[in-house]
């Protein structure tokens, strides 16, 4: 019987090219179910069965997949001769970076620099923070250039309490090159977003006895507090601002009561104060109240991190505050400020000053995002006197360059996993093709044929995905298809709803990917809630709906549209409220739309989740861009926008019913 790595060797080598992708509608082979059940076996992390069943494989395009799944099972007692003759084997594919990515951080952990530094400079997708973080302590240990602050920004990053970045900030802590204040703000960061994890593994950095303390505070601040009344010491000054962050995230008055006391007035500093006070204004701007600017104004900008910086330029949109947005934007970081929407919002605050100096500030900056696509590039062409329009097409694809694509192994067996249906795989090694396999990724034309072989072979994602990353050669038909084309513009035209809004909202909710389920239970191309799709079918009449028939494109175009015209008619015709309503419910928006009268942009920016802020400008964004290549005319996103403010004493009644 062979050995485990000379099999595996001989699967590798009989795999051969991925070959041409094939349509969509092929039956499964025997080998396609073969890698189903190795990829079951790997999730159960059943390594003798993947060894046993791997050579049936035999030249299945997909063989390299499931010697990476042996491989990786195996990672930690596998050889290096064995791991090199698998990453030899894989040459230039994503499989070869894929377990060398896994393989530095095995490396990392162990302290072997000399095998880490010899492979580091192998590994062509640099994507990984904590890999990044591990060759920063490899060029710190080797007596290179200072790596500090470079450390420090991939730390504070981090939302989980990674392994790397923590390691690469104790050796440095220990070395003096990072000051303990960043394992302190590390930890503030913790207590702050609720993560107990980060705050006790930042603390244990600097002294592991000290974590008990740290658990302690986490659990019950305002005990901890209690007991002490003075903070001469200062690890017990930076326990005390713990305490206080702590006690902010979870009770802003007993935060605020708390904070005012002359015994920390005295003993803490600017900064530590400062950053409480920062924690007071961002939850309070996250509950859209009147007094965030005057708990923010307790702080110096510069004792703030970015994300509340970030919230008092949103608490000062909402309060019409046009200085505040300027000075607090021309406070962050510079890196914060490139992006599109601080740079749309510092040229809006410098056109609000209304002098000739400060409009010819303003336009240089709108100049600098303006573009037919995103939600503040759109924004700022329209103060530029541009309406959004279908940019004229690239040069037709030619036969070489599609030919180029067609034969490219790494898309054929991205194609053929998603076909199969391992998306996750097949995503992750298309996306490696198109965005890490060269500097930069792909060359425009070959995104553009790249995407174009996704767009024929119905993958809508990867279509979409792949033609966004071209910066000079935009092509709509590629960025917005229009699949289901007939069934959308029927039902749009019979319930009297925009079809260009409703093929906004399917881009962004599954990007015309069938079987997408979201963690929360939505289904199909409109994402529809079951329940949500049981209230709107027997609102409609759709007798004898199952649940199962959510998955039916035709159903599910019928059930999302109905429940968006029936969100849209509950909030007046609204787009960015109705967009708000089916992403976080309709309860939420009724709640945001309360306060002063807003420019829908405005409103938008402010809203308190994450998820749907990003989803209402996406929406909005898709629906201007499809109202152009849908109409053939130049169109507004301002005037779809509009303005949200509390809703009419002469509106119609709420749809309280509305799920």
């Amino acid at each position: 019987m062979k050995s485990l790595q000379q099999g595996l060797l001989c699967i590798l080598m009989a795999a051969g090219p991925a070959g041409v992708a094939h349509a969509q509608s092929e039956p499964l082979t025997a080998g396609d179910n073969l890698m189903l059940e190795l990829r079951e076996a790997f999730r159960r992390g059943d390594a003798r069965a993947l060894a046993q069943k791997l050579p049936q494989l035999n030249r299945h395009p997909l063989a390299p997949l499931a010697a990476y799944w042996d491989m990786k099972l195996r990672l930690e007692w596998a050889g290096n001769d064995e791991l090199r003759s698998f990453l030899d084997n894989t040459r230039g594919s994503y499989y070869e970076d894929r377990l060398r990515n896994d393989w530095l951080l095995l490396l990392g952990r162990r302290g072997d620099w000399a095998t880490f530094t010899t492979e580091l400079p192998l590994y062509r997708m640099n994507d990984d923070r904590e890999v990044q973080c591990y060759a920063l302590l490899a060029q710190h240990l080797g007596g290179q250039a200072d790596v500090a602050p470079q450390v420090r920004e991939r730390w504070m990053a981090q939302k989980a309490a990674d392994e790397g970045c923590a390691t690469a900030a104790r050796t440095l802590i220990k070395a003096e090159r990072l000051p303990a204040l960043a394992a302190w703000q590390r930890a503030r960061q913790g207590m702050e977003n609720g993560n107990q994890r980060v705050a006790t593994q930042a603390v244990g950095l600097l002294n592991p006895d000290w974590v008990a303390t740290v658990n302690d505070i986490y659990n019950s601040p305002a005990r901890y507090l209690d007991d002490k009344l003075t903070a001469i010491r200062p690890r017990t000054k930076e326990f005390v601002t713990l305490a206080l962050v702590r006690l902010a995230a979870t009770d802003m008055e007993a935060a605020q009561d708390e904070l005012q006391k002359a015994r920390w007035r005295v003993q803490l500093n600017d900064e530590e104060r400062g950053w409480v006070w920062g924690v007071l204004g961002k939850r309070s701007a996250q509950k859209l109240a009147d007094n965030a600017l005057d708990l923010y104004a307790r702080a110096r900008d510069e004792h703030l991190s970015d994300e509340q910086r970030a919230w008092k330029v949103r608490a000062a949109l909402r309060a019409g505050q046009w200085g505040v947005v300027r000075e607090t934007i021309a406070a962050m970081t510079e890196a914060q400020q490139r992006d599109p929407g601080w740079t749309y919002w510092m040229a809006r605050a410098q056109q609000a000053q209304g002098s000739p100096e400060a409009q010819a500030l303003a336009r240089p900056l709108f100049e600098r995002i303006a573009g037919s696509t995103g939600f503040y590039e759109q924004l700022a062409l329209e103060e530029l006197g541009q309406k959004i329009a279908v940019p004229p097409a690239p040069p037709p694809l030619t036969a070489d360059e599609k030919a180029a694509a067609l034969s490219h192994p790494g898309l054929s067996r991205a194609l053929h996993a998603i076909r199969i249906g391992l998306r996750a795989e097949g995503v992750r090694e298309w996306n490696y093709s198109t965005n890490l396999h060269s500097p930069g990724g792909m060359p425009e034309r070959e995104l553009l044929a790249a995407a174009q072989l996704a767009c024929d072979r119905a993958v809508w994602d990867r279509c979409i995905n792949t033609s966004e990353r071209t910066r000079a050669a935009i092509d709509f038909s590629q960025r917005y298809p229009t699949p289901f084309r007939e069934a959308v513009l029927r039902r749009s035209r019979d319930i009297g709803i925009d079809p260009a809004y409703v093929y906004g909202l399917i881009r962004q909710e599954s990007r015309f990917v069938m079987d997408a389920r979201s963690h929360v239970g939505a289904s199909g191309l409109m994402q529809v809630m079951p329940a949500t799709a049981k209230w709107t079918a027997r609102k409609i009449g759709l007798d004898n709906f199952q649940p199962h028939q959510i998955s039916d494109h035709d159903t599910n175009i019928t059930i999302g549209t109905a429940y968006l015209k029936l969100a849209l008619d509950d909030f007046e015709g609204s787009m960015p409220m109705a967009a708000a309503a089916y992403n976080a419910g309709p309860g939420r928006p009724r709640t945001w739309r309360n306060g002063p009268l807003l420019e829908a942009a405005a409103w938008a920016e402010t809203i308190p989740f994450d998820e749907t802020r990003d989803y209402v400008k996406k929406v909005l964004s898709n629906t201007t861009s499809y109202a152009a290549l849908l109409s053939g005319q130049a169109q507004s996103l301002k005037a779809r926008l509009g303005w949200v403010g509390p809703r009419a004493a002469t509106a119609q009644t709420v749809n309280r019913d509305l799920p």
